[in-house]
């Protein structure tokens, strides 16, 4: 399988981490399928790398941890 992965840039990167340095909640915008985005609010809690590709580990209201890829998230801001 070919990694595809497309890097975001610093200035985003440290964004998330500054989310999630500081405990907030975002609201997420990916891309799951070509046709298919999900927008949900999330509380971010890491950043990890696996497989070449950066991820943003997040957690819903409900409590379900998800993984997004982090060139899949199409807008993310601060909820508040």
């Amino acid at each position: 399988m070919s990694n595809d992965y497309k890097p975001v840039s610093c200035e985003v990167h440290s964004e998330y981490e500054l989310t999630i340095m500081r405990g907030q909640q975002l609201q997420i915008t990916w891309q799951v399928q070509p046709d298919n985005l999900i927008t949900e609010i999330l509380k971010p809690y890491d950043l990890i790398t696996s497989e070449g590709s950066e991820f943003l580990l997040v957690q819903s209201a409900s409590g379900e941890d998800k993984k997004i890829r982090l060139d899949k998230i199409i807008e993310a801001q601060l909820f508040i």
